[in-house]
């Protein structure tokens, strides 16, 4: 299990890599995302004031230099040489500050070690930046500084992006999970129904409601939910009892945080809950008719025990595979629902980046949405092992 574990997460680093060099790619190259024309806006300002910006930026070093930083800052722990004599000089209440170049990932920087506090390091002429911030641990002319990640800054309104995507990361977590406890209850539970009651009225209401949850768009169903349960239901019962139709928080907000939930939860899991009822269903009846469940009833065990003892628990692997991928799908940030229902997720935050052309939170928000996805995927595989125990990685168990 741990060498499985260990080639997976190898595995993480090309497809990384990869994507994050695209997204780059095509974010650096695209046309109208010259980064200093979107900052400025409609302002006018001298090719000189430009080139300045450009430098600060480090928008005039070659592509893969940039792509280098932009690595190098993504890091937590960063390993830095100082090679110089040169005593640092201090200027900020616990930060010295250190001239010199950083290399991608192992800066080497001229001057002595700091003995404590974080270090502002001169990367370039008027751009500084501290590394240390959570803590750093010098062995010789040898630091390990320990910094969050830096996904840079908004293009509009100069706010860290890793501020904006941690402030909206949240409500898409409690979304996704919301959405995630409907699919398990309700799918895995109407395809259990659907399977023990072949052929039955149940399987025929749980076949027929899946084919038309299947079928309908989510933003049609989330615009439904909103008038149904938002205008209509307020109006028909005076205002006495309805579901909010838009995310309202703070000193606006007519209602307590999960009941904001409702609504979204259900648009978002609609289609994945029919899906998965739809799986349970087939998998359970194709366990069923396996060697292991006749013989199962063949000692005697009650019907109730051969279901839930053995047949559901080999039934579940292509549904947990399902599930799992789908609570990564819906960890990156359901675009078209939070849109919908204007909630303030990841998914609404890249969806006005996008429209607004702020390339860094779109850049940002895609690298964190990767690596939850990755992360959630190496969970699911690692599931298996516990439902099936036939099931082992790294080797074959004596």
């Amino acid at each position: 299990m741990f060498q499985y574990m260990v080639r997976r997460v190898l595995q993480f680093i090309p497809v990384f890599l990869g994507v994050t060099l695209v997204l780059f790619l095509i974010a650096t190259y695209l046309p109208g995302a010259d980064a200093v024309e979107l900052r400025m806006g409609e302002k006018t300002i001298s090719p000189a004031l430009k080139t300045k910006i450009r430098h600060q930026l480090g928008l005039d070093q070659p592509w893969y230099v940039q792509y280098g930083d932009y690595l190098s800052s993504l890091s937590i722990v960063h390993a830095v040489y100082y090679d110089g004599s040169t005593p640092a000089t201090t200027t900020v209440p616990g930060a010295r500050v250190m001239d010199g170049t950083v290399a991608l990932v192992i800066p080497r920087v001229s001057g002595s070690v700091p003995a404590s506090g974080p270090v502002q390091v001169e990367s370039r002429e008027e751009v500084s930046y501290k590394r240390g911030a959570w803590g750093r641990v010098a062995i010789g002319s040898f630091t390990f500084e320990f910094d969050p990640p830096d996904l840079g800054v908004s293009l509009y309104n100069g706010r860290p992006v890793l501020d904006i995507l941690g402030e909206a990361y949240p409500f898409t977590v409690r979304l996704a999970f919301a959405a995630i406890l409907l699919e398990i209850i309700i799918g895995i539970g109407a395809g259990i129904v659907s399977a023990v009651k072949r052929y039955s009225f149940w399987d025929i209401m749980v076949t027929l409601g899946t084919s038309v949850l299947v079928s309908v768009p989510v933003f049609w169903l989330g615009l439904m939910l909103q008038y149904v349960f938002g205008i209509w239901l307020k109006d028909l019962t005076g205002g006495a009892f309805y579901l909010p139709a838009m995310y309202m928080g703070g000193s606006t907000a007519d209602f307590s945080p999960p009941v904001y939930l409702i609504l979204p939860a259900i648009t978002l899991a609609s289609v994945s809950t029919a899906y998965a009822a739809r799986i349970m269903r087939s998998q359970l009846l194709e366990v069923q008719g396996q060697d292991y469940i006749r013989t199962a009833h063949a000692k005697g065990l009650s019907n109730a025990k051969v279901l839930w003892s053995h047949a559901i628990k080999n039934a579940m692997i292509p549904v947990v595979t399902y599930i799992g991928l789908d609570l990564g799908a819906m960890l990156a940030g359901a675009i078209l629902t939070e849109t919908v229902f204007n909630y303030p997720g990841i998914g609404y935050a890249i969806y006005k980046a996008i429209v607004g052309r702020d390339f860094t939170i779109v850049f940002g928000g895609v690298t964190l949405i990767l690596l939850a996805v990755m992360f959630v995927n190496l969970a699911v595989d690692v599931s298996y092992a516990f439902l099936d125990p036939r099931i082992r990685y790294g080797g074959v168990e004596e």
